[in-house]
């Protein structure tokens, strides 16, 4: 069976905003609630939830963390051409 992940990120310009939001969810924000207030992806209207997809369909460096980092951590800054991200892969069948 093919690989699969669901995750949720949050999408942000900076660095310093996305160590800051990071700072936040490790002190108990909500992620979602911050996804909707921050994140510049059209998924932060969902809390961030990108759903379920399969390796390769997302820029590589995200690809590289979704498919490997523990389930339930948030991660990051990971950063692409779009900006910084805080990842959290909330499901993964191997």
């Amino acid at each position: 069976m093919a690989q699969k992940a669901s995750a949720r990120h949050i999408l942000v310009k900076t660095l310093a905003e996305c160590e800051d939001l990071k700072k936040q969810i490790e002190g108990g924000a909500s992620f979602a609630e911050l996804a909707k207030q921050h994140s510049q992806c059209p998924s932060g209207r969902s809390g961030g939830d990108l759903g379920s997809f399969g390796p390769g369909r997302m820029v590589a460096e995200f690809d590289q963390v979704v498919f490997s980092a523990p389930v339930n951590t948030v991660q990051g800054p990971v950063k692409t051409q779009f900006g910084y991200h805080l990842l959290e892969v909330t499901s993964r069948t191997d």
